[in-house]
């Protein structure tokens, strides 16, 4: 089967895609992967083939107010419903769409008559359970969960509905809305796959049966792989450190954040480890620090006392598996829910805005999770669950189905 996978965001949003089209290209497949431009090497590092969408998540400027915020995200979406178009080729049996390019790929599935599968990395589907993941963590009850959820995809469906009038008029489509064609696919029943792990969130108690979770995909690792030997000779001078990262978030912050997390390690009494990441974090503050730029968390995690980050979920996950304590500063989006849920299972203190952060918190947050043994005790607890667990393998199977 010819598989396109297509996503689109920062580098949490596509690198899970990597790994399981490296799964799906195992089991006999054609893998293609469609992102934005600078997604080409790790996609070719994994075996699959690259198709290059226009728009990149940074591209239409740095807005400040919700409602240019709403029509820069909706400038996107058009931007990337026609690169999906574009890279669509014939022969293409099959679409697997992240939560982000579900709402744009559905009426591709309607004109080209090719099938689809969800494959999303975040629960979006209504629930009583939990609130939404983009409106913060703070449940409101079953009924009120549920009722902000709906409120949730109707406000993501604001979102789409430039970019789907654009696209279905570009396929000769006739008109329907994004919030009609959402339904309509919910009430197919039509299958979404979620790649997060049931010890981090279990499986909702009111999804429907098409609704299922299959357990984490990470990001494609080379069996080669190594640290680098700045990064393994570091490890091994002294007592495991703490890793400080914020990902793709606080472009422009890196200043103020590498001097709070040196002055909250030294205050701790820790070592230190800053991965740059878009906020350029850097430390020259002596033999207990060392700055790193991309290294792959598989490897890096499982050697470290504990790792401070922004409650992404693909970071999220990679702490979880390592076994390892966190202590989130979640910036925005999602990131408030997967560091709550963190809190909840007891593999991390509760969470520090991003806006409060300061050393003495920071410091003590850390304190907090290195001494005390018990965070650590439920991170490994997660981490032997999530070995149980093959989210690859569950969307390999659900591939296998239909081509029954």
């Amino acid at each position: 089967m010819r598989i396109l996978i297509a996503t689109a965001g920062s580098r949490g949003d596509v690198a899970p895609y990597t790994g399981l089209g490296a799964a799906l290209r195992q089991a006999g497949h054609e893998v293609a992967l469609a992102a934005t431009e600078g997604f080409a090497p790790s996609a070719e590092s994994a075996g699959l083939d690259f198709r290059p969408l226009p728009a990149d998540h940074r591209s239409h400027g740095n807005v400040q107010h919700k409602r240019d915020l709403l029509r820069a995200a909706s400038a996107f979406m058009t931007d990337i419903g026609g690169g999906i178009a574009d890279v669509v080729t014939e022969g293409t049996d099959l679409l697997l769409l992240s939560a982000t390019t579900a709402p744009l790929g559905w009426h591709l599935t309607q004109a080209l008559g090719i099938p689809s599968l969800g494959a999303y990395l975040q629960p979006t589907a209504p629930t009583g359970d939990f609130a939404p993941t983009v409106t913060g963590a703070r449940s409101l009850g079953r009924a009120g969960n549920r009722a902000l959820g709906r409120f949730a995809l109707r406000m993501a469906d604001r979102v789409y509905e430039p970019a789907v009038k654009h696209l279905r008029a570009r396929l000769l489509l006739p008109p329907l809305t994004a919030a009609r064609m959402r339904r309509q696919q919910y009430e197919a029943r039509r299958p979404v796959l979620h790649g997060f792990s049931t010890a981090l969130v279990p499986h909702p108690s009111d999804w429907a049966p098409h609704l299922t979770v299959t357990g984490a995909w990470w990001p494609y690792l080379d069996p080669a792989a190594q640290l680098p030997t700045v990064v393994e000779d570091f490890l091994t001078a002294g007592p495991r450190p703490v890793l400080v990262g914020f990902g793709s978030m606080a472009a422009g912050e890196g200043e103020r954040l590498s001097e709070i997390a040196v002055r909250a390690l030294r205050q701790a009494g820790l070592r230190g480890i800053l991965q740059s990441g878009s906020a350029g974090l850097a430390a020259d503050a002596g033999d207990d620090f060392l700055t790193v730029g991309d290294v792959p968390h598989a490897l890096l995690l499982p050697r470290l006392a504990a790792v401070v980050h922004h409650a992404g979920a693909g970071t999220t996950a990679a702490a979880l598996r390592a076994g390892i304590p966190s202590v989130t500063v979640p910036v925005a989006a999602d990131q408030p829910f997967w560091a709550t849920r963190l809190a909840a299972i007891g593999a991390a203190p509760m969470p520090i805005p991003f806006r409060s952060l300061a050393a003495e918190r920071l410091a003590e947050s850390l304190t907090t999770a290195v001494r005390e043994s018990s965070y650590a005790q439920a991170a490994e607890a997660a981490a032997r669950h999530m070995a149980t667990e093959d989210g690859a393998e569950a969307v390999v199977r659900a591939v296998r189905r239909l081509e029954r």
